[in-house]
């Protein structure tokens, strides 16, 4: 059963510091991704022809009207290794792309923002929860350190809607039973996506959360680069 906070909060929860891992650790996750970005960009090799993927598979409409991200944050079909789990989620955090194993050989690409450098969260993670319009709430550790920002919700979640901070979707990623803190979730700053500017969660344009989160199951595997 999973803990009564995964279902209160939003891009809170427990302390994250606890899932970010030493130096050392997330020295070797981050160095992990340029092999899985070669084995993504290699697909080819499997015998995947990139001119075929673009059939059955609907994407959100592009452009959006006064979002300025690059061309290749707006989500797009692009061949990986077949031997990614289809429903499966990876995250190269230093490129800010999010895959979506969309079947065998085929993946979506969205483009996140992800955590500041000493907040990028990476490892390996289940979706447990899934949310509309979540409410949010922030950390003790985001309080302390910008309470102007962040005091008025400390103690009362904001509820969810067009102003909060977690957008229209959020995807709560646990370990076992254990909250990771870490949300992949809509935003009311679309324009971040594609820089390293938030407090652990992945980011994503609301249009492109809500195509990815109608396509994740609950349980579905995420590794984060």
């Amino acid at each position: 059963m999973l803990p009564q906070a995964a279902a209160q909060t939003g891009e809170t929860g427990m302390d994250r510091r606890g899932f970010l891992g030493t130096a050392t650790a997330a020295g070797l996750w981050a160095g992990m991704a340029g092999a899985v970005e070669t084995v993504i960009a290699s697909a080819e090799a499997d015998g995947v022809n990139p001119a075929t993927l673009k059939g059955p598979i609907a994407l959100p409409k592009a452009p959006i009207e006064g979002l300025t991200i690059a061309e290749d944050l707006y989500p797009t079909i692009v061949p990986v290794k077949r031997s990614f789990p289809v429903g499966s989620i990876i995250v190269i955090s230093s490129k800010h792309f999010l895959y979506f194993i969309a079947r065998p050989g085929t993946a979506i690409r969205y483009g996140v923002a992800v955590g500041k450098a000493e907040l990028v969260f990476r490892g390996k993670a289940t979706v447990s929860v899934k949310k509309e319009w979540p409410t949010w709430k922030p950390t003790e550790e985001m309080v302390e350190r910008n309470p102007a920002a962040y005091a008025k919700w400390k103690d009362e979640a904001m509820p969810g809607g067009a102003g909060n901070p977690l957008g229209a979707r959020a995807l709560y990623l646990f370990q076992g039973a254990t909250d990771t803190a870490v949300r992949i979730h809509g935003t009311i700053e679309p324009n971040s996506i594609g820089t390293s500017v938030s407090n652990g969660c992945l980011r994503m344009v609301n249009e492109h959360v809500i195509d990815l989160y109608a396509r994740v199951q609950l349980g579905a595997p995420v590794t984060v680069y």
